[in-house]
């Protein structure tokens, strides 16, 4: 019988406003799309950090049995600069200021922040679309609303018609604002003129002739507004109406309520039961902003290379500093808050380390299935990881306890602790154990130098197919060999 059956979840609902019990519209089956990178830059530790909540959102439904499909997209259109309908799109200004293509600037920051989630041991997305791909798509659904009568064309452009929508519907309903108060506290700004109200926005955008990333359609040779790319492909992968949209806290709005509002407009469903949304990461304090400062890198945390940090930091340390806040609260990063975070980590580590140590006894003084049950209760909880933690903790006591012998587990309670212990430090947080690690690098480093020894080995008996056959399946595994003066070295 699969967990969810005897695990009942609940989450809090940034449409409702409150935690409800979650049910999936096709029972045993979930389909979740979260907002992906504009990847115009190097990933930004905030943006990780949404990542990796819903990376953990996206393990723990996977072990309680759910068959999740994660779609999670890749912006690679670029939206305007400062999110507004006119200015310029930030790829193609990125691509500018460097000299290069925008898809060479796409290319560049794909690899980067696949790189950094690598690193972060990320489970990859069921399926991960680009804006470029779905162009199609997105043309289709503004063909759509135009013909609901809730669009309109305007110099080659055509906007979404907030005022009209919100005759039957609620533009706001996501972030709780009112139009009519949005209208009053709106000035008139340069570039607004083709709209028919301040608060439309643009669906689809007339490229200017400098502009380079621009596609054909009805209207213009032009380019998909921000907001629409999501719409389409969540709607494409998942249905018109799914189970769950993630996002930065940041999203909500505009973005997220212009979903709402574009898939109401064009199918007439409600897109989404459950909008789960993170909070924030600040710096010492403050917010994040390359403009002051105030600013890291994911890799700067690796390498060390930072005013911010006394050192560097494993990948797993970095993980593990994330996952001791809620992600709906917000999480301050600091030097301190990450050696403190290291201890911890190493602590979880070296306890596992010796699980392997502890003697079973004839009977348990410890009530695993209650420890179990407490470990459950706090990811059932809107996936609490601060008190998942804290209960791991109490399994580390209660290791440190087995292994001086002042409690005791039965062999069969002793397996049942052990392995629920590795599922939930490495199958649903994501860690990995660095010494584990480094143990099986130091056997595959010895095994490959042993392999050189024979293929040198048959090189001075002039056996050069047993030679060449040993060099061939080294490569093919990813691992050179580079034969020198000093002898052979390899790399991976």
């Amino acid at each position: 019988m699969p967990l969810y059956k005897t695990n009942q979840l609940k989450v809090y609902n940034s449409l409702s406003g409150k935690k409800e019990d979650f049910t999936p519209i096709h029972e045993g089956n979930i389909g979740m799309y979260v907002c992906g990178p504009t990847v115009y830059s190097n990933v930004h530790l905030g943006n990780v950090r949404t990542f990796m909540s819903f990376d953990m959102i996206y393990r723990y439904l996977t072990h309680l049995g759910y068959k999740v499909r994660y779609v999670r997209n890749i912006t690679d259109v670029g939206h305007i600069v400062d999110d507004v309908d006119d200015g310029e799109d930030k790829i193609a200004k990125k691509a500018r200021l460097e000299q290069l293509e925008p898809m060479e600037i796409v290319q560049r920051y794909t690899v980067d922040f696949h790189d950094i989630l690598n690193k972060l041991n990320f489970l990859p997305p069921s399926i991960e679309p680009t804006a470029t791909g779905h162009i199609i798509e997105q043309i289709e659904i503004v063909k759509k609303i135009i013909a609901n009568g809730l669009a309109y064309e305007s110099n080659g452009s055509v906007y979404f018609d907030v005022v009209k929508y919100n005759e039957t519907k609620h533009y706001g309903v996501l972030s709780g604002r009112n139009i009519e108060e949005m209208l009053t506290n709106t000035r008139d700004t340069d570039g607004q003129s083709d709209k028919k109200n301040p608060q439309d926005f643009a669906l689809w955008k007339k490229a200017e002739p400098e502009h380079i990333m621009r596609w054909p359609s009805p209207w213009s040779d032009g380019f998909p507004g921000w907001h629409l790319e999501c719409t389409a492909m969540s709607t494409k992968y998942l249905g018109q109406h799914f189970d769950i949209h993630g996002g930065g806290m940041d999203l909500k709005f505009p973005h997220h309520e212009c979903e709402i509002a574009q898939n109401e407009a064009c199918t007439g469903n409600t897109p989404v039961n459950y909008w789960l949304h993170t909070n924030m990461l600040t710096l010492n304090g403050k917010k994040m902003s390359k403009s002051t400062g105030n600013n890291i890198l994911p890799g700067e945390i690796f390498t060390g290379e930072s005013p911010f940090l006394s050192k560097a930091f494993s990948a797993n340390v970095a993980r593990f500093f994330m996952m001791q806040a809620h992600y709906s609260s917000i999480l301050d990063f600091s030097d301190d808050a990450i050696v403190a975070a290291e201890k911890g980590y190493n602590r979880l580590m070296d306890a596992m380390d010796g699980i392997g140590e502890i003697v079973p006894g004839n009977t348990s003084t410890i009530d695993i299935a209650k420890w179990k049950q407490s470990c459950y209760d706090a990811m059932n909880d809107d996936f609490n990881s601060p008190i998942f933690v804290a209960q791991l903790f109490e399994g580390v006591k209660f290791i440190n306890l087995l292994k001086i012998g002042t409690e005791t587990l039965t062999a069969a309670d002793l397996e049942s602790f052990s392995k629920t212990m590795h599922v939930f430090l490495f199958d649903v947080m994501g860690l990995k154990d660095e010494k584990a690690v480094a143990d099986n690098n130091d056997k595959l480093e010895g095994l490959v130098n042993m392999l050189i020894g024979m293929r040198n080995e048959a090189r001075a008996n002039k056996d050069f197919a047993m030679s060449d056959q040993i060099r061939d399946q080294l490569t093919a595994l990813g691992i050179n060999l580079k034969d020198g003066k000093e002898g052979t070295t390899f790399t991976y």
